[in-house]
């Protein structure tokens, strides 16, 4: 796991629930050591995410404390909810298409990221298709960029054609096998030894499972095979998080002497709330 990598999941599933939103940095040190980041690599990390503008400092005497940013709020709220609530979505048969023309690299590269976090898929270089009406986000994106493009509402009125461009739109059969990864990964349920590697192994586990949304559309499951395993991976996930909270928020809080004070609430696929501690 990369240390900024570290940063944010530990932001997001502790320090965000620590008074202001703000973390000591020898607290937070020691917190890096469980996974082998050195304190001067966490010194140079904290420094470089301050300087792009994703948290704040704070001074008492010699102690140093890093806060969450308004932008680095942001990030987090986004990716939680992402992250944390899994609920089929129902489906209209309607279809937001993007045609795109020229633009260079660098734009169109933003462009590719900010659509597939939307939900997009490339149906064709220049083409990028998503399930539901989803053109206020769509032309909000192609406003913000130097491309120009076409934005509009489509239907195959086809059950079998939704399902042909779904597979052409997005790897689902790669981001099953990962899936399926995942919950052979994480469906262990030894008790950890130590609150130490409770919070080593629940850190791993978000850290694992928050990718998804970087390549899982949340597609509706009409379009999806039936043999989908987002649900299943989604459940270990549930599980797992919630079996190691309490051990892996101890170590948090003896490491940096802060208090939690809430955690996620986590949903399952038909929107039953599968863990609820905290707010």
């Amino acid at each position: 796991m990369r240390p900024r990598s570290l940063v944010f999941t530990l932001f997001g599933d502790y320090f965000r629930y620590c008074g202001d939103g703000g973390a000591p940095l020898r607290g937070l040190s020691d917190v890096l050591q469980l996974f082998g980041v050195e304190p001067a690599t966490t010194r140079v990390v904290m420094s470089r995410l301050r300087a792009e503008g994703w948290f704040e400092t704070r001074r008492d005497g010699r102690l140093t404390t890093y806060v969450l940013s308004p932008r680095a709020w942001t990030l987090l709220d986004e990716g939680r909810d992402r992250i944390f609530r899994h609920i089929a979505r129902e489906w209209d048969g309607q279809w937001t298409l993007i045609a795109t023309r020229a633009g260079d690299r660098t734009a169109r590269d933003e462009v590719r990221k900010r659509l597939t976090w939307l939900g997009f898929g490339q149906l064709q270089p220049a083409i990028w298709i998503a399930p539901g009406d989803r053109m206020a986000s769509a032309r909000e994106v192609m406003e913000e960029s130097d491309i120009e493009s076409d934005v509009f509402l489509s239907r195959t009125g086809d059950i079998d054609g939704d399902r042909s461009l779904a597979g052409r739109g997005w790897d689902l059969e790669g981001l099953d096998r990962l899936y399926r990864d995942f919950a052979a990964a994480h469906d262990i349920a030894e008790p950890p030894s130590s609150d130490e590697e409770a919070l080593v192994r629940r850190v791993h586990l978000t850290d694992d499972y928050r990718r998804f949304p970087f390549t899982d559309p949340d597609l509706p499951a009409v379009l999806l095979p039936a043999s989908w395993s987002g649900p299943r991976a989604h459940a270990v996930f549930v599980q797992r998080h919630g079996e190691l909270h309490d051990a892996a928020t101890a170590a948090v809080e003896r490491l940096t002497g802060l208090r939690v004070e809430g955690a996620h609430r986590v949903f399952l696929a038909d929107g039953a709330v599968g863990y609820t501690r905290g707010a």
